[in-house]
């Protein structure tokens, strides 16, 4: 059974369409990313689930149950806040056991659950510290005991590392995954960075103008974005001039190529084939970035290109007329945009 299942949902506030029917559903134990820009309905979306908003029209099921009307303390979730949302008076211990003393679980008994999670999120030796006593990375992982003290089926996460620095982050992003296959547990994690959903999810739904573009792998996500907003907003990627399309006797659309697909060559090997795309061009940037060179190119029409190759590799220098090259197999063609 699914964890979570949204039916045909909407959500207006006033004329503003925040949610545009909305199908989707979330395996049981998988970490499921919603992944878009600001506004694209991702943290409504997690808003809804929660209880904290009702759709305008629309089921959401959680384990199979209805829970569409019903208020946010009757759903077997827990919501980990961007903003960690910490008592600044009490200690950690108390922070983490102020969940099950609401529900009137026995001291003794609640202190013993608090402890627990505290020692599974690395920091049962700072129970007796209040939350100003502790880095933004301590604070996290506390407001994360506490969303699990209470044993939810699903755990919400609203963008719940954006305020860290990137190294703390990367770090956070592997602890997060790991807790969460030690747990066995729905993860839902709400984020705008496509590197952080790329690297923690199973599954990951890519957001815009309150639809869904995309839901997949990260791998499926990357390697074969659906439309145009996908393959912009994940990753880096390069969209090809019609021209070009029309020179090389491909069917008429909109295609991508990733920057790693393409390979240079002498601009007297600009000539393509049935296998492969050939354009000559001039490098204008080439920037070193310790395991990679990142090189952009333009054509004689303008059009710029990505170019991205290993640091091993002896690549052109600014000024330098060659040609780019690419296989027509790793190029993707692409959908129009849902909803436009």
């Amino acid at each position: 059974m699914d964890a979570i299942t949204i039916s045909s949902v909407t959500k207006k506030f006033g004329s503003f369409l925040a949610i545009d029917d909305l199908n989707m559903s979330i395996r049981d134990g998988e970490f499921f990313s919603m992944l878009g820009p600001s506004g694209s309905g991702k943290t409504t979306t997690l808003r809804l689930i929660a209880g904290f908003e009702k759709p305008t029209s629309g089921t959401i099921a959680l384990h199979g149950e209805d829970v569409t009307r019903k208020a946010p303390f009757e759903r077997d979730v827990n919501t980990v806040f961007q903003d960690y949302a910490l008592f600044p008076h009490v200690t950690c211990l108390d922070n983490v056991a102020y969940g099950l003393r609401v529900r009137g679980v026995p001291k003794a008994a609640r202190y013993k659950r608090a402890h627990e999670m505290l020692d599974l999120v690395q920091l049962d030796a700072k129970a007796g510290n209040k939350p100003s006593q502790l880095s933004g990375g301590q604070q996290q992982r506390v407001a994360l005991a506490r969303a699990l003290a209470l044993k939810p089926k699903v755990l919400l996460l609203d963008e719940p590392l954006s305020a860290l620095d990137m190294k703390l982050r990367q770090q956070m992003q592997v602890e997060l995954k790991h807790l969460q296959r030690e747990l066995g547990i729905t993860f839902v994690f709400v984020t705008h960075d496509q590197q952080e959903a790329m690297v923690m999810s199973d599954r990951i739904a890519v957001f815009n103008k309150g639809r869904v573009q995309q839901m997949g792998t990260p791998s499926e996500i990357y390697d074969r974005p659906a439309n145009m907003f996908v393959a912009s907003f994940v990753g880096t990627t390069n969209f090809i001039p019609e021209s070009v399309v029309s020179k090389n006797g491909m069917e008429s659309g909109h295609y991508s190529i990733r920057p790693e697909h393409i390979l240079f060559s002498s601009p007297s090997a600009s000539i393509s084939d049935k296998e492969h795309v050939s354009i000559p061009v001039t490098v204008f940037d080439s920037t070193y970035l310790g395991t990679e060179y990142r090189l952009l190119v333009r054509t004689g029409k303008g059009t710029t290109f990505t170019v991205v190759r290993p640091a091993d590799e002896v690549v052109p220098e600014r000024g330098s007329q060659v040609a780019i090259r690419w296989r027509k197999d790793d190029q993707v063609r692409l959908a129009s945009v849902k909803g436009e």
